[in-house]
């Protein structure tokens, strides 16, 4: 798979007519491709938005040209599976051969507000994976002209079709944190999705996503595997760690966010968050070969589209600098 850097197009931050200008800013400056978190409420209140993440994807793929998708849609509680199927059916139908589904178990901080019982983690990746289930028998039947009937566990669907279709279904990618998950997804996805953690836990899950894909008959060289970045740079140290401290203090929380249920909940945890609780969770650095340094041994782990999300507010001047200092130094 040729290796791409996409810019993350932080919904929960920034105005969605902002996001639209970034993304088309870098894509001028060397990434070649936007993810956007489907959230119904930011991480705290302080970052005041949360777009909707189908209006947007539209909009940005009308200003770019790169490939795009949802890093990551749960199509187990707010939606049901034949939603978020037709939303990304029509996204690849207007941007054909650009648009990828990322699918995830949820969190209850967007899922919960339909008022729903939030289940433990082992039913909420039952319901993921049989949602994946679902939405490729709709994406195939559709493309083969028929009605797709599904009676599982947690969805039923009755006797219907997706009317507007793309040529050819969009990849369908699963996010994994933990080994069981991916290898899971290498059996039934078309490829990976996660997020930057030490590198021997990644390794980790590389090797068993590429074990589920060959138990599927499938070549895992051939998936792709998409890691989203989160990251720290401004002109100073000082000023990078302010953005961290501020913005993204969820770096520095060891706790699993998938049960925090309000922004507000979010914020009290982070109030007594300190420089050296990060750790080495989040590169926070003013020197682009700090992070030069990071992104290559994702590369070299064999990430092969990695999507960057710079958590200051520095946006277009960390774009220009990234797209000036850091991607073209990259070993590919």
């Amino acid at each position: 798979m040729p290796l791409t850097f996409g810019y993350v197009a932080a919904s929960e931050q920034f105005h969605p007519r902002e996001l639209v200008e970034l993304a088309a800013h870098a894509q001028t400056r060397g990434f070649s491709g936007v993810m956007v978190a489907d959230h119904f409420q930011p991480w705290l209140p302080r970052h005041g938005h949360s777009a909707f993440v189908w209006g947007l994807l539209s909009a940005l793929g009308e200003r770019t040209a790169g490939d795009l998708g949802p890093g990551v849609s749960a199509p187990t509680f707010r939606y049901h599976p034949a939603i978020v199927a037709q939303a990304a059916a029509t996204l690849e139908a207007m941007y054909p051969g650009r648009s990828w589904l990322g699918l995830g178990s949820g969190e209850a901080i967007n899922e919960h507000v339909v008022a729903q019982y939030w289940p433990e983690a082992p039913e909420r990746i039952g319901r993921l994976f049989e949602a994946v289930d679902l939405i490729k028998r709709l994406f195939a039947g559709s493309l083969a002209g028929r009605d797709t009937r599904f009676a599982g566990q947690y969805f039923r669907l009755e006797a219907t079709r997706l009317w507007t279709m793309p040529d050819a279904a969009p990849p369908v990618l699963v996010a994994a944190s933990g080994p069981v998950t991916a290898k899971r997804a290498g059996r039934v996805a078309d490829g990976l999705i996660t997020q930057d953690a030490p590198l021997e836990r990644m390794a980790h899950l590389l090797a068993r996503f590429a074990d589920g894909a060959r138990e599927a008959g499938k070549d895992p060289a051939r998936m792709p595997k998409l890691l989203q970045v989160r990251l720290s740079w401004a002109r100073t140290d000082e000023e990078a760690w302010a953005g961290a401290l501020e913005e993204w203090p969820l770096g520095a929380i060891g706790l699993a966010r998938s049960d925090l249920r309000s922004p507000v909940d979010v914020a009290q945890l982070a109030a007594s968050v300190r420089r050296e609780d990060f750790g080495d969770r989040m590169v926070v650095s003013a020197d682009p070969d700090v992070h030069r340094a990071a992104l290559q041994r994702y590369v070299d782990l064999g990430f092969d589209r990695i999507y960057l999300r710079n958590v200051g507010r520095n946006q277009r001047e960390w774009i220009d600098v990234c797209g000036r200092e850091v991607l073209p130094r990259i070993v590919r």
